[in-house]
Order: C-alpha cells, then sequence, then structure tokens
C-alpha cells in the first residue's frame, strides 16, 4: 500500500459482516481546490493540485465502485460517501494461549516489557479455562447437595497453566533453582519445611519484574504466582523472544480478551480496573469486524509519548484489523455516577489490569480518538476508538 506526501487524508472503514464500507475525503489544506476521485475494486486514488494520495486495498478486500452513494460533504471531515464491499471474514481468532499447540510443550514466560526471562523451559502438560469469577454463586443452581467444591481453590500443579479472563495462573514451586520475578518489598518469605518458600501474610503480593521494576501480577499462594496477559509473553522455548512495541501488544491482548469474553459471555460493556480495585475506563464494544485502511493520519497535534511512538511511524499509510469500541475515562473523579451505576450492574463484566496498564490504555484510546475525523470521535456522550488486533 502506498501513499504520495499528498494533503488529502483518505479514510476507509470496512465493516466485513455487513459488506459495507464508509469513505472519507479529507479536506484540502486550502479551500476550493479541486479533487479527482478514482476508485477501482482494488485500489483508491485521489488527486489535486498538490498531488497524488493512492491506496491499494488489501487482497481480501474488494471495493464496488457503482454502489457509491449517500454522498455529502462534512465541515471538518470532508467528503463522506458510502459503498459495498465484497469483504472476506475475519481469520479465527487466535486465543491469548494456543491450548492445543503449545500444551505438552516447553515453554519459556518472558516480561514483555524488556524481555527478562520469568520462567524458563517449562512443559505444560494441562493447560486449561477457568471458569467464570462468579461460578462459586451458581453452584448451588448446579447441585441438589452441599457445595462440594466449598473452600478448594483452584491452584494449578507443577506443569498446569489455568488462564482466566486477563490472565495466567501458574505453579512457581519448580523454578526455586531460576532467576525469578521479585515480591513487592513488603513481602518476607521463609523457607519451609517442604523446601519451598512460604509467604509470610502481607497484604502487598504484587509480582516485580527484578530487570525493569514493571509489576507482572500477584501472588496468590505459597506456590501459584497470576501473572496479567498484557505484562507476560509466552513463547516455546525453542523460539526468540519477539520484540512487539508496548502499545501495539497492549491493544492486541485487549481487543482479543473483550473479542473472547463478549463471544462466550454476550457481554459487550465493561469495566477496566487496577489491581488496586479502582475503576479507570467504562468500554463498550461497538463492533469486532472492522478493517480500517487510512493514508496520512494527522499528528501535529498530538503530543508525542514513548510508548505511543511505534503508531506515530506507522502514521503514513495502515491497514489493520480492529475492534471498534466505545470509551468513558473514570480518572480524577470523572463519570462517577455512571461508573457506580455499571459496578451495580451484574450485565456488565469487569477486566482487571495492573493499574499502571490501565493508564496506557487510556492514553492509546484518547490518542486513537483523536487521529480519527472529527465527526467520528464521539457518539452521544462515549468517545470512540478503534483497538488494533
Amino acid at each position: 500500500m502506498g501513499a504520495a506526501a499528498a494533503g488529502t487524508r483518505v479514510f476507509l472503514e470496512v465493516r466485513r459482516r455487513l459488506q459495507s464500507a464508509l469513505l472519507i475525503l479529507g479536506e484540502p489544506k486550502e479551500g476550493g481546490v479541486s479533487m479527482d476521485i478514482s476508485i477501482t475494486p482494488s485500489s483508491l486514488q485521489v488527486k489535486t493540485p498538490e498531488g497524488c494520495t493512492e491506496l491499494q486495498l488489501p487482497a481480501e478486500v474488494r471495493l464496488v465502485p457503482s454502489s457509491c452513494g449517500g454522498l455529502r460533504y462534512v465541515p471538518g471531515d470532508g467528503l463522506h460517501l458510502r459503498l459495498q464491499v465484497r469483504a472476506e471474514s475475519n481469520a479465527k481468532l487466535v486465543s491469548m494461549f494456543n491450548q492445543s499447540s503449545q500444551a505438552q510443550e516447553c515453554c519459556t514466560f518472558y516480561c514483555q516489557s524488556c524481555g527478562e526471562v520469568i520462567i524458563r523451559d517449562r512443559e505444560l502438560i494441562r493447560v486449561l479455562p477457568l471458569p467464570s469469577e462468579n461460578w462459586g454463586a451458581l453452584v448451588e443452581e448446579w447441585c441438589c447437595h452441599p457445595d462440594p467444591f466449598a473452600n478448594k481453590p483452584l491452584h494449578p500443579q507443577e506443569n498446569d497453566c489455568f488462564i482466566g479472563d486477563s490472565f495466567f495462573l501458574v505453579n512457581l514451586r519448580s523454578d526455586l533453582w531460576q532467576p525469578r520475578p521479585e515480591l513487592a518489598p513488603v513481602e518476607t518469605c521463609c523457607p519451609s519445611s517442604e523446601n519451598h518458600l512460604k509467604l509470610k501474610p502481607k497484604a502487598n503480593t504484587k509480582v516485580i519484574c527484578k530487570r525493569c521494576k514493571v509489576m507482572l501480577g500477584e501472588t496468590m499462594s505459597s506456590e501459584t504466582t497470576k501473572f496479567y496477559m498484557t505484562e507476560i509473553i509466552i513463547q516455546p522455548s525453542e523460539r526468540n523472544f519477539p520484540i512487539i512495541p508496548r502499545s501495539q501488544f497492549v491493544q492486541s491482548i485487549i481487543a482479543q480478551c473483550l473479542v473472547e469474553l463478549s463471544t462466550a459471555r454476550s457481554t459487550f460493556r465493561f469495566t477496566v480496573q487496577g489491581h488496586d480495585g479502582k475503576v479507570y475506563i467504562l468500554l463498550w464494544i461497538l463492533n469486532s469486524d472492522s478493517l480500517v485502511i487510512e493514508s496520512l493520519r494527522s499528528s501535529k497535534s498530538i503530543k508525542k509519548f514513548s510508548l505511543l511512538e511505534d503508531i506515530l511511524k506507522a502514521d503514513s499509510g495502515s491497514a489493520w484489523n480492529a475492534v471498534k469500541v466505545l470509551y468513558q475515562p473514570c480518572i480524577k473523579s470523572r463519570n462517577e455516577k455512571l461508573s457506580s451505576a455499571w459496578e451495580s450492574d451484574i450485565s456488565i463484566h469487569s477486566l482487571t489490569l495492573p493499574s499502571a496498564t490501565c493508564l496506557e490504555l487510556l492514553l492509546i484510546l484518547s490518542r486513537n480518538n483523536a487521529t480519527l475525523p472529527p465527526s467520528l470521535r464521539y457518539m452521544n456522550s462515549f468517545q470512540v476508538a478503534f483497538l488494533k488486533m
């Protein structure tokens, strides 16, 4: 896909399920400049006196030029028009942890932020999904006798990995000989008669990366550790650590979590809360079948943050699958009433992440929102963003 250094912005949102697309052609730098638009099944071309902007579409997407309609001018945006597309459906979503391929493999756990090895060469015999957080409350509906699971927490054995909504549970007992992630400074350990570490009962159970000091997870017991999916990369041991830009990784993991949860539980509204229990973001999924194709995204008014440098580098032209969401920030006492109402609604699911990652996600959403055409940035009182998958 190529784009010349012209001043015209092209934004195309393709809805795979609806087989339709919204095309927005940005306003030239100076009003009254003529614009020649050419649409073919595989490309878009916009010519102005300043130059030419051209987008080559992905192979799985083809436009239907004869279906163009609904042409209108939107001040601040430019020309809007809709057209039909022929687009293949989304490829099957790859789970955060491919159970069939990685079970019975030796895997290495890395800190995503710095590449530090957290667990080396762990053979995983069982990779199993955990039940929903409220499964205990439903047992009485299933059983006609006393709860057989009472006081029996689900803790993984040595070669197990249990998968929650946004975390992994693993057993660290066999990894004492390896470099281990640090516990928060208030934690103390003492050797036990069983030759493994037991934690003294303290309030703080954070697990910290030794190298970069990022919070990776929390200790659940003397042997069981919860690692958050946004902080850990799990790879077969024969592979090297993959260098993935932080913002790209966070977006991808959150998007996959949202899609999997909405599919499995018919839940489309989420609260994103930190490990401290505070709600940072309210999220509402609009759709998960968008393909966004754009050229010449304007970032002059956006201050560069190191977290977002990889996004800014890709501004000249990109095509990506995305989850379209509505969101509301809840930091600094914003949207307190709405947040309280969502927290008390049993149909709304809570997603727990490290507090620092919640702020990272909010920054990514805000940056994404600011680069959309102005007419697409808000829907009612919510802000709109696309999370790259």
